[in-house]
């Protein structure tokens, strides 16, 4: 079981934030294509759910899996997108996601008169409490495949 990394967009699709922990192959394009890629991804999936969605979905999309990871996805209600990348054993990671925008992002992003929201999140307070809050999830482990 483990985390591989960590994308958060805002509602432009600019990446705001991105960490990885045991990400093992990286894409061989540069970070920006990647950020722009994954963000259209997310755009698309969106899209088609809800127009494929036989009931009225509430929450919309909250993860999809390949063979080899899991995405998990929230969305808050002011447009920033939080995107974890997880190996298959982890089922939901919403409240990990929920956590990490409430007792994270708003404590140490919003609430920080330094930090501009809409902009790349440069804060050491807010990447050292999100990763050892990653460490610390029953779910990550540093020696996964």
């Amino acid at each position: 079981m483990t985390v591989h990394n960590l994308y958060i967009f805002d509602r432009n699709g600019s990446c705001l934030y991105y960490n990885e922990w045991n990400r093992k192959k990286q894409a061989g394009i540069s970070k920006e294509e990647e950020f722009k890629l994954m963000y259209g991804m997310l755009f698309s999936i969106r899209s088609f759910v809800s127009k494929m969605s036989p009931l009225d979905m509430k929450e919309g999309f909250l993860s999809f899996q390949t063979s080899r990871y899991r995405l998990h996805y929230y969305e808050t209600p002011s447009g920033l997108r939080f995107v974890l990348n997880t190996d298959l054993s982890v089922c939901n990671a919403r409240e990990t996601l929920q956590h990490i925008y409430s007792n994270l992002y708003v404590e140490y992003i919003v609430k920080n008169p330094v930090c501009v929201p809409s902009q790349s999140l440069d804060s050491e307070l807010f990447s050292s409490r999100l990763d050892a809050f990653i460490r610390a999830l029953p779910y990550y482990s540093p020696r996964a495949a």
